[in-house]
């Protein structure tokens, strides 16, 4: 299981890299493992200001459909809008070309509530 030591992560599989007010956010290798092939990605919460654990959007696997929990509160800026046509980057690229969205952090503190690496490496086991 690919964990970058670089990022954090939240209990419900997503990831966070923060640069300086700017989060940017996405699900984890684990989490696309467990959903199996993604074949549709909807965030219709652009523009709009959300707290930490409201649900930003959704992701549509095969099998099933999984909320998307924003890890930090702030203001969504960005979707990124590649995952329109090739929502299956989330599959090959989690980490990369696979981010969901990006946030204008509303407390940068928040990130301390986030998991590290090893700390996210015990909750899947």
């Amino acid at each position: 299981m690919n964990i970058p030591a670089d990022l954090k992560y939240t209990k419900d599989h997503e990831w966070v890299k923060i640069e300086k007010n700017t989060a940017i956010i996405g699900i984890t290798d684990y989490a696309q493992s467990e959903l199996g092939d993604i074949v549709f990605v909807d965030v219709d919460t652009v523009d709009e200001d959300l707290s930490a654990g409201d649900v930003f959007g959704s992701v549509e696997a095969v099998k099933t459909v999984s909320d998307l929990f924003l890890p930090m509160t702030g203001k969504i800026i960005e979707f990124n809008s590649d995952l329109e046509n090739e929502p299956e980057l989330l599959n090959s690229d989690p980490y990369g070309k696979g981010w969901i969205i990006k946030v204008e952090l509303a407390d940068a503190g928040e990130q301390s509530e986030l998991l590290s690496a090893e700390e996210y490496e015990n909750v899947i086991g």
